[in-house]
């Protein structure tokens, strides 16, 4: 049973003291595919050491985060064009629109995703989005830029049943996580209308760890409980769950 995780921060400061204890409890409960976002250029060589030290496993995206668009926003797109013209990645992100923390950067952050998506245009390349607070701003820049070679991940996605249709409808598979087993999270209410084609599967780690974990430190080797939430709703085996998302993944990234 091969698992994907779609979306990890591995070189977070948080995984510092046991990075490769906290990866080997991963690798052993099956998971043995990390897709890694960007954040930032300070994060740049982190990524690029773990996927040194995990060639076999660790594939890495590059983009500019939303909540890290600040003054200097261009200079870090530079970097993200930069890079991609050097190396080959996986995916543009994680990139989109995060109005939770700040509101005064919505058409800086709005030019950052329309110019990311257009990188990933040129590199034939899936995007990974991040929105919080920011569906309708989202979608906006997605309905101007849709086409047929526009793709990819709509990241921990916290929506209602018709925003993932939205989601869906401009080729975007929906990245479920730790809040689909939530009390609270809501997508667990209506996750069986969707076909498990559009799902793939990520803890966003170290960030939302699924019950019975949340609050604390989440790691890629919770995937078994987020597996296990799946597979109850939509009753089917568990390694059914961790088959057909991990097919979905490789539709996405390519490998």
């Amino acid at each position: 049973m091969t698992i994907t995780d779609t979306h990890t921060h591995l070189y977070s400061s948080e995984f510092d003291q046991d990075r490769d204890e906290m990866i080997q409890r991963a690798l052993d409960a099956g998971v043995s595919r990390f897709f890694i976002p960007a954040i930032d250029s300070s994060y740049t060589k982190a990524m690029y050491e773990l996927e040194k030290n995990y060639p076999d496993n660790v594939f890495l995206m590059m983009g500019l985060h939303p909540t890290y668009v600040k003054e200097n926003y261009l200079e870090e797109l530079m970097h993200v064009e930069n890079e991609l013209a050097k190396r080959k990645f996986y995916a543009i992100g994680e990139i989109g629109i995060d109005l939770f923390w700040d509101k005064t950067t919505l058409e800086e952050q709005k030019n950052a995703f329309r110019k990311q998506i257009q990188l990933a245009k040129k590199y034939k390349l899936p995007i990974v989005i991040h929105c919080r607070d920011a569906f309708d701003e989202v979608y906006e820049v997605l309905e101007d830029e849709k086409s047929a070679d526009l793709f990819g991940i709509f990241h921990c996605f916290t929506g209602t049943y018709e925003q993932a249709l939205q989601a869906i409808s401009y080729n975007m598979k929906l990245g479920i996580g730790g809040v689909v087993t939530f009390k609270n999270g809501k997508i667990d209410q209506f996750l069986n209308q969707i076909d498990l084609s559009h799902i793939v599967l990520e803890t966003d780690s170290p960030y939302l760890a699924p019950i019975p974990y949340r609050g604390k430190r989440n790691e890629s080797s919770y995937l078994l409980n987020i597996i296990d939430k799946l597979a109850a709703i939509y009753n089917l085996p568990a390694r059914d769950i961790a088959t057909i998302t991990t097919e979905n993944s490789k539709r996405i990234f390519g490998i």
